[in-house]
């Protein structure tokens, strides 16, 4: 993988403003590790190899487990390990990111907002939206995760 070119330097209005949003986000009442946790799920499912090594590795920092951080992608089938509000939030975070082929139905927020409640719910939709768009400048400008960096 070789990277495209540096968006940040080239580009530091715009990346201000997502920088701007990403410290909102960490400033809101979202549990870090919900957090990270949908932004991870987000990465996985659009295929940015870049995001997904730093919010792995983010919920590795944050002393969440082995298990669950790689059972992410299936987290239905090991709900278990899963609060409702992270399941809820990773539901929510999949219809959004997926959006092209859900349109975001009735069912599946109002599932989200039963559990999260309007400000966290709000919280989720505007971290899902944020990763989306880190997602398309790490697939597409091919940013180098850590572990092939070395």
């Amino acid at each position: 993988m070789t990277a495209r070119l540096d968006i940040f330097n080239l580009a530091p209005q715009a990346y201000k403003g997502l920088a701007a949003v990403k410290n909102a986000l960490q400033e809101s009442s979202l549990p870090r590790e919900l957090l990270e946790l949908v932004n991870l799920r987000v990465s996985q499912i659009n295929g940015c190899a870049y995001c997904i090594d730093i919010h792995s590795r983010g919920l590795l920092t944050h002393g969440v487990g082995v298990d669950k951080v790689v059972l992410v992608p299936v987290w239905r089938e090991a709900e278990a390990l899963f609060t409702d509000k992270e399941r809820a939030a990773l539901a929510w975070a999949e219809t959004l990111t997926r959006v092209a082929q859900t349109n975001a139905p009735d069912a599946d927020y109002q599932q989200a907002a039963a559990v999260l409640g309007q400000k966290e719910l709000a919280d989720v939709t505007m971290a899902v939206a944020l990763m989306n768009a880190f997602n398309r400048i790490g697939v597409g400008m091919r940013l180098v995760p850590a572990a092939l960096a070395r």
